[in-house]
């Protein structure tokens, strides 16, 4: 399979793009063509998690041989790593919902899915071209710590990731700052999620520094986070649809919490490529430009001062990278039109799709919501009340968006974002007692903890890339 960047430029096949991560002309890598599964889910059923997901990347890794997607697949995804073997849990809780569970992983969050995948990938792809990799990321809470356990002790990687000061939970920091080997660095930034995706992006587009430092990415702007993500909702759509006497075309309905739009992006390839969903719901805190978007057409996001501190941090983002693939599609995979967009977002802050906003629902399945602090806490309270589960304040986000667009014999899988106990504080907050946490995680919050402090300024990222990157 080939790819080609949103602004036009090929990018080669697999192994190219998630080294690369961002394109040279600052788009992002997408399929030619989407690969079509759906009158081969019942093929499926019967598969492991790690035999599943082997399969729906292999469609996309055409040039990694199907054993060692397999040896990948099955290192990435097991009991050692996982809470449970089967790795991806559904279970029911309130308002007819079922919940998703996608937080099982070394760092309790959906992100390891993606991750612990992606840092196999690499490394296999790295060491077949005797070569390294410096991963300069940005994070909201989640996808560092992510990234980090899954790259932690490989010769072929280093992870240089960019935190917003203070905009993070006492949990994601302990779980980040608190590695200590040689190839991880932890970069403390004066501002908010966007200007450390801001910095990041600026260093990927000047291709000489980029390409001296061997600077990759593993957020969600390279393909190989997306392509995983799509193997959870292929097996959601299975497990759920376990019991039915007659599967096919049965359809089902997700909630996402969405902050950058990389989940919900892969929940929209998966229905492109033949999943009967029905609905994708987008769910947002007050952070809420997505939803605006989806809502009204206009892409209009925020500064730094305009974004709040919200008690779902990891959805603290006012400019979604990954919507930039989706627009590809509603402009027909035009890329000249799409860079236009982009060159006008970067001119004025806005552009205006609202000719387009009646596909959103109607053609491409989805809806979106908002949430506030008091929902989120209601939600959680009223989720343990009624069903004993816990949930996350950013998982709450999901729950309470999609109670409206719940629908009779249509189930609604809300996709979990996180394990309670990284947000202790909210939860505490809602439920009046704080969360269950294991001696292990105990002894993770007492641990010391190491940053580096640096500006919002491209020089400060520059100089530390020059002298900390792995050659």
């Amino acid at each position: 399979m080939q790819y080609v960047s949103t602004r036009g430029t090929a990018m080669g096949q697999y192994q190219d793009v998630i080294v690369e991560g961002l394109a040279s002309d600052g788009g992002l890598a997408v399929p030619e063509t989407l690969p079509q599964i759906g009158e081969r889910l019942e093929e499926l059923r019967a598969l492991t998690y790690p035999e599943l997901a082997a399969t729906i990347i292999g469609l996309f890794a055409t040039d990694v041989p199907a054993a060692e997607l397999s040896r990948i697949a099955h290192e990435s995804y097991n009991d050692e790593k996982f809470r449970t073997a089967e790795i991806v849990p559904l279970k029911p809780i309130n308002g007819g919902m079922t919940l998703v569970g996608l937080s099982e992983g070394p760092t309790l969050a959906f992100k390891d899915l993606a991750m612990q995948f992606l840092g196999g990938a690499l490394d296999y792809v790295l060491t077949e071209r005797s070569d390294v990799l410096n991963i300069v990321g940005a994070t909201s809470g989640d996808t560092g710590s992510a990234a980090e356990y899954a790259i932690r002790g490989r010769s072929t990687l280093s992870a240089i990731i960019l935190s917003p000061q203070g905009r993070m939970s006492d949990f994601q920091r302990a779980q980040m700052y608190s590695l200590l080997d040689d190839n991880i660095h932890n970069l403390a930034v004066e501002g908010n999620f966007d200007d450390c995706q801001h910095l990041v992006k600026l260093v990927n587009q000047d291709l000489d520094f980029k390409r001296t430092h061997h600077i990759g990415a593993v957020n969600s702007i390279n393909f190989g986070r997306i392509s995983a993500q799509i193997a959870y909702y292929v097996w959601a759509w299975l497990r759920a649809t376990d019991d039915v006497a007659d599967p096919g075309g049965f359809e089902v309905s997700f909630a996402v919490p969405s902050g950058n739009f990389g989940n919900i992006l892969s929940g929209h390839y998966a229905r492109s490529m033949g999943v009967p969903i029905r609905k994708l719901v987008l769910a947002t805190n007050e952070n809420n430009v997505l939803h605006e978007f989806f809502s009204t057409g206009v892409y209009r996001p925020r500064s730094a001062d305009q974004t709040p501190a919200t008690s779902s941090p990891s959805m603290d983002v006012s400019k979604a990278s990954n919507l930039e693939r989706f627009i590809y599609e509603v402009v027909d995979r035009d890329p000249e039109r799409t860079a236009a967009l982009w060159r006008e977002l970067d001119e004025t802050g806005t552009f205006d799709l609202s000719s387009e906003l009646a596909r959103f629902s109607a053609e491409y399945g989805i809806i979106s919501g908002t949430s506030t602090h008091q929902n989120r806490l209601h939600t959680m309270r009223a989720t343990h009340e009624g069903t004993g589960v816990v949930i996350d304040p950013h998982t709450a986000d999901g729950v309470y968006v999609a109670a409206p667009f719940v629908e009779p014999d249509v189930p609604m899988l809300v996709l979990e974002t996180a394990l309670p106990e990284k947000f202790a504080a909210t939860v505490t907050e809602a439920l009046g007692e704080a969360p269950v946490v294991s001696p292990e995680h105990q002894a993770l919050l007492a641990l010391p903890q190491h940053t580096t402090d640096i500006p919002n300024d491209e020089a400060a990222l520059r100089a530390f890339i020059e002298a900390n990157a792995k050659h």
